[in-house]
């Protein structure tokens, strides 16, 4: 626990505070470390492994689990654990997501009863590069007396208020049913082991710091509104009204640690039946919502197959519906031919044909995906070659389309970056890639009394009037509707990419909703395409097109010229806000170790074991 009282001081070292990595490097490892020099932005190394992610003291807990022994399993357990603790609006109990990992060698899932077991028995798991690939679905479902016009008005129209801020948006959490189930299936170290730095924080607490702060001063209001909410994370003000706590003071969630610890105790039960449930049970009978004891114990995480295509050259792992893995597929290989043009990444004649690749990625996505209880023929479909060839024929290289030339239908808004994404490398190449949300930022902003957890609005996600846009500007269909034990659709991507001879490279992935599919995509076309090292690629201006609205939003970094030649073909242009959080991991190959980038459009930790003790870098890469 020494470790744990380091962390506050850590996460304040200033970025030039780094390792000398090149001096302690033998001659190949120098060489190397100098291909990824001529970037203006750099990774991080290391030798022990990475945990690159949206918090730096959950990043450090998972880099202490790597010094312990533990592997890239274990490590992203435990921080996303601790981000429970130092990330409410995002890394959260209440939530869910998908998980993506790559571990080396045999499966222990198998003698740990995870798998089917007898002759020839068929498992999720997907053999590559001398190990095993698996995702886990632990996405949130909907309750068994949920319907599907639960959000609807008399006249038809959603009620936005009840959508997203009422008991009635949230799914059954699913986060810590898939991080338990990862942990028992396929992590080294003993689930009490690996959620004690969390307990820890949550009883005595953390100091806010700058990020938080504002995080929490953005919420205050919704905050505000919930009993548990207002105690935990405002502080009274005598004749006046709360205030959200303030950098440099302590947040202190004693209720949390305990949920935590009948999760430590009990695994999957400490969650999902006793105390916990019965007081997340009694929240929904007394404010009406919908949440029962029999959905609780029903919730079950999804060991599943990745997905797999091959994108120039690459192994392209990601999970199935319905998490957001085949839209981003399906963009890369529309995608694919669309190779390195005179002017370059970001130019107007490399951005122009992308952005029209993503609007109709989102017309297949919002006509045909849901969590469908048969997903393979439209797999096959919207991966399949020759309609892959037909689609990139219809983009025109001059003009932009409307989106009214597409499809039918009025959006509103692109979603913001409410989501908490971790990539995770170990020592031996082992890669996890997770990705978990409560969909909006403190998910409804409701607490759970006695449990100390907000609680997701992921309801939301489903397709609540077909036709109408969700708070991500999405327009779906009946694929997606609303209906008992159903699991919404999501953009979340956690993906893994694997070296032309099979063996694993890189994992990343992203927050940020509906832009998460365009954000990977352009994270990896930089680093494949364009040839960016890792930081570079990370840390480039993206773009972002999701058919309705029609437009195309423009992070910081675009080139006004760039800008003007886009919409002279056509485009609607909108300055965006920083889009996403690509935390992103990359295996140099045995002996070499690995390299990290931290996404520098958000707080955001980097963390490696070291002989000399854990290292911690946080926020944006130093120039060269």
């Amino acid at each position: 626990m020494r470790a744990l009282r380091l962390l506050p001081l850590l996460a304040l070292l200033p970025v030039a505070v780094l390792p000398a990595l090149a001096a302690a490097a033998d001659a190949a490892d120098f060489a190397s470390l100098l291909q990824e020099r001529p970037g203006r932005f750099r990774p991080v190394r290391s030798t022990g492994g990475m945990v690159a992610g949206q918090e730096p003291r959950a990043a450090a807990v998972g880099a202490a689990m790597l010094a312990a022994g533990g592997n890239a399993v274990d490590a992203a357990v435990a921080a996303s654990f601790a981000e429970a603790v130092t990330l409410p609006a995002a890394g959260n109990l209440g939530g869910g997501g998908f998980l993506l990992l790559w571990l080396p060698g045999p499966s222990p899932a198998r003698g740990r009863g995870c798998l089917p077991s007898g002759p020839g028995a068929a498992g999720p798991e997907l053999p590559i590069g001398g190990g095993q690939a698996v995702a886990i679905d632990y996405r949130e479902s909907a309750p068994a007396a949920a319907t599907a016009d639960q959000f609807l008005r008399p006249d038809g129209t959603v009620d936005r208020q009840r959508a997203t801020r009422s008991p009635l948006s949230a799914g059954v959490p699913g986060s810590v049913a898939g991080l338990v189930l990862a942990q028992r299936c396929y992590g080294h170290l003993p689930l009490a082991r690996v959620i004690a730095p969390a307990i820890a924080l949550a009883e005595q607490g953390v100091t806010v710091d700058p990020f938080l702060a504002e995080s929490l001063a953005d919420a205050a209001t919704l905050l505000a509104a919930d009993p548990g909410a207002r105690r935990t994370f405002l502080r009274a003000v005598p004749g006046g009204s709360p205030r959200p706590l303030a950098a440099g003071e302590i947040l202190r969630q004693p209720e949390l640690a305990a949920s935590l610890r009948r999760i430590a105790r009990s695994g999957h039960q400490g969650f999902y039946g006793g105390p916990t449930a019965a007081a997340l049970t009694a929240l929904m009978r007394e404010r009406g919502g919908r949440i029962s004891a029999a959905d609780l114990a029903d919730y079950r995480a999804r060991l599943v197959r990745p997905l797999q295509i091959t994108f120039r050259g690459h192994p392209v792992l990601a999970p199935p519906l319905p998490a957001g893995g085949l839209s981003l597929l399906q963009l890369l290989k529309l995608v694919e031919p669309f190779g390195p043009l005179p002017g370059g990444a970001s130019s107007a004649a490399d951005l122009h044909p992308l952005a029209e690749a993503m609007a109709l990625v989102f017309r297949d996505r919002n006509e045909h995906l849901g969590d469908l209880p048969q997903p393979e023929p439209v797999v096959r479909r919207l991966l399949d070659p020759t309609r892959l060839a037909e689609l990139r024929r219809t983009i025109d290289p001059l003009r932009h389309r409307p989106s009214a030339e597409l499809a039918a239908g009025q959006g509103r808004r692109s979603g913001g970056t409410n989501t908490t994404h971790l990539s995770v490398v170990d020592r031996h190449g082992g890669l996890v890639s997770s990705t978990t949300s409560l969909n909006l930022a403190y998910g409804n902003g409701i607490s759970v009394p006695g449990a100390g957890f907000l609680l997701n609005n992921t309801m939301d996600d489903f397709s609540a009037a077909p036709g109408t846009a969700n708070a991500f500007g999405l327009i779906q269909g009946e694929a997606n509707a609303i209906a008992p034990g159903r699991r919404p659709l999501s953009s979340m991507s956690p993906t893994l990419v694997f070296r032309p001879d099979g063996t694993p490279w890189l994992a990343t992935g992203s927050p940020g909703g509906s832009r998460i599919l365009t954000i990977v995509t352009q994270v990896l076309r930089n680093r494949l395409v364009h040839g960016m090292n890792l930081a570079g690629a990370v840390a480039s201006p993206r773009i972002h097109s999701q058919l309705w609205p029609d437009r195309l939003e423009l992070e910081d970094g675009i080139s006004p010229d760039t800008a003007d030649l886009l919409q002279k073909r056509g485009h609607r242009i909108k300055a965006a806000n920083a889009m996403g959080a690509a935390h992103s991991v990359e295996w140099l190959g045995k002996g070499r170790g690995s390299l990290g980038m931290a996404d520098p459009r958000r707080s955001s930790g980097l963390a490696q074991p070291e002989p000399a003790g854990l290292r911690l870098r946080s926020g944006a890469p130093n120039p060269p």
